[in-house]
């Protein structure tokens, strides 16, 4: 089978206190903040990427200081994000849509110009795709 996935785009972690954390990534590892002003979530840019679609880790405010339900409370990873190529987007979409995986679209928060969706893993860990529009 022909490689499907071209990257990791996204780590999200779960913090639990937003500063401190910001504080780790952005002041000792130097990365770069890019997320709009006001976003409860923490885009960083960890280097260029490919495609158009930075490397990023995203830091979530921890689901046990908002309403999330019970069972992403219990979840240490919020979720990874690989990136894709655009001519392979809709296959895969379609691959997993044929296994009865449940596809769920999204548009990021973010990143303009790209396209995305969520399946979760075997295991309930949720995984992105992203690719260029």
């Amino acid at each position: 089978m022909t490689r499907q996935v071209e990257g990791i785009a996204e780590i999200v972690l779960w913090v639990r206190d937003m500063d401190v954390a910001l504080n780790f990534y952005r002041e000792l590892l130097g990365l770069e903040l890019i997320s709009p002003p006001g976003s409860p979530n923490k885009f960083l840019k960890a280097a260029d990427g490919e495609l158009g679609v930075p490397d990023m880790i995203v830091l979530v405010p921890h689901p046990e200081a908002i309403a999330f339900p019970r069972e992403k409370q219990s979840r240490v990873l919020h979720h990874i994000a690989f990136r894709v190529d655009r001519d392979v987007y809709d296959a895969l979409r379609e691959r997993f849509e044929k296994q009865e995986v449940e596809v769920r679209s999204g548009v990021h928060p973010v990143l303009k110009g790209v396209r995305t969706f969520y399946v979760d893993d075997p295991d309930g860990n949720e995984l992105e795709l992203i690719a260029p529009a």
